[in-house]
């Protein structure tokens, strides 16, 4: 692929300093900040520079408490009747604490070398610029693109992207499409490109402990039983030592994998050395046997204590009996399981082991989702990365979550995951960063995905 590939050289510098006025752009969901329109107005105005004909969508356009979806089209004039490549990322990131554990400002874009600094710079702006700067240099260069083109980027990911499928729905017919790239891509410790053809599914709660209306002192604890405690007791029943699940059908739902599957599986590599000594580990689950850690990893479902508070916990003593707790769990899902029918196995497991006085909240939860191996945008997208990068990791599903089961289900199309994130950039960590010589690599693929798909 050459008709854009100069052009990512030469416009390199113009690259980076748009996604720097992206990463200042403080859009944290989480915190609801004011700036998230603000980050959303300047997606807008890059695409639109870019020639992307784009808009801010609303649910409600008196509401300012939902995200606006910023949305891109751009229709082919040589092939308006061929097929459309839609592009999902979103604006919104993580929160950047702590702090005090990042060398510079969060916010700050800064340039080190081949690395671009900030909340941000891989998840998700780095990868959004990648799709813009593709689609740019086809029009600059052509005039035209390949095939029809658009854009869905959402500003609530980070949080659950609990408005998306009722975007998906209102705009159903405006976000048509044949295929959709997914909003991320990891390239390995071997500068190898991961493929991903699904997400897990995700189910987030909060539980709570009470037994006082306010703090008492810790001598009364001969009396009253302590909520911290209370909850304690409570965790250790979901879940064993080796982190299997143990609530009552939990696993009853879940689809096995294809015999393609399992081929794809056995064809991953990983690197059990770089993966602990990148993340500073002594040990991991299923060490021993690569094959089941490797199938675990994909599709394996998960427990995870995200939060836990109660009582005083400054610097010294105080001798308190908190007056409640508090724990927020996240489980990892895979196909077939939905979030809601497995908070109500959450919620009959805690009345059947005692704990009907621990209050159960829902936060959050998405489907998992699982595009077949052999779909032929699959095999479209593997044949552009290996033009590029030379070799490919054809991976089952990410071990993260996405909203990736309504665009199957409510678009009919296939997504496809393949961008330009370092598999240890410090993702949703301090000194997040992207690599500018991937962020050139992926516009080119992008790119070679573009003119494949208009020729399908």
């Amino acid at each position: 692929m050459t008709i854009i590939e100069s052009r990512v050289e030469s416009e390199i510098d113009t690259l980076t300093s748009q996604l720097q006025q992206l990463i200042r752009v403080p859009s944290v969901s989480a915190k609801k900040q004011v700036t998230i329109t603000k980050c959303a107005k300047l997606v807008s105005e890059i695409m639109s520079k870019a020639g992307i004909k784009s808009e801010l969508l609303k649910l409600d356009y008196n509401s300012e408490e939902i995200a606006p979806v910023v949305y891109g089209e751009v229709k082919s004039k040589n092939n308006p009747d061929g097929k459309t490549i839609l592009f999902y990322n979103h604006y919104d990131v993580q929160p950047p604490e702590p702090i005090e554990l990042w060398d510079d400002d969060p916010f700050s874009g800064k340039i080190d070398g081949n690395l671009i600094f900030g909340r941000g710079a891989s998840d998700d702006k780095g990868e959004l610029i990648t799709r813009i700067k593709a689609v740019q240099y086809f029009l600059d260069e052509t005039g035209d693109v390949p095939c029809n083109v658009k854009f869905i980027i959402e500003g609530e990911e980070e949080v659950g992207s609990s408005h998306l499928e009722k975007y998906l729905i209102k705009y159903r017919q405006k976000f048509s499409c044949d295929a959709t790239i997914w909003e991320f891509g990891y390239i390995d410790e071997n500068e190898t490109p991961i493929i991903s053809l699904g997400m897990k599914g995700l189910l987030c709660v909060e539980l709570h402990a009470i037994c006082a209306n306010a703090d008492l002192h810790s001598g009364l604890a001969v009396l009253v039983e302590n909520p911290a405690w209370r909850l304690v007791h409570a965790l250790k029943t979901i879940r064993d030592e080796n982190g299997t699940i143990i609530i009552r059908n939990w696993h009853e739902d879940i689809r096995d994998f294809s015999p393609e599957e399992l081929e794809c599986i056995k064809q991953e590599d990983f690197d059990i050395s770089d993966f602990k000594k990148n993340y500073g580990l002594s040990n991991i689950f299923n060490e021993n046997d690569t094959e089941k850690m490797k199938k675990a990893s994909v599709g394996g479902v998960t427990s995870n204590i995200s939060g836990l508070f109660s009582g005083y916990i400054g610097e010294g003593s105080k001798t308190v009996l908190p007056s409640k707790a508090m724990a927020k769990l996240d489980f990892r899902l895979v196909p077939d399981m939905m979030p809601k029918k497995q908070f109500e196995l959450l919620r009959d497991h805690l009345y059947s082991n005692g704990f009907k006085d621990i209050q159960l909240k829902f936060l959050s939860g998405e489907p998992a989702c699982r595009i077949p191996v052999n779909n032929e945008f699959v095999k479209l997208v593997e044949a552009s990365a290996l033009e590029e990068f030379g070799k490919i990791i054809k991976s089952v599903s990410s071990t993260g979550t996405g909203p990736m089961w309504y665009f199957n289900n409510i678009l009919k199309c296939p997504c496809v995951s393949i961008g330009c994130t370092y598999k240890y950039s410090r993702v949703h960590s301090p000194n997040e960063f992207v690599r500018i010589d991937l962020i050139k690599k992926t516009t080119r693929c992008i790119g070679n995905i573009i003119e494949r798909f208009g020729k399908t």
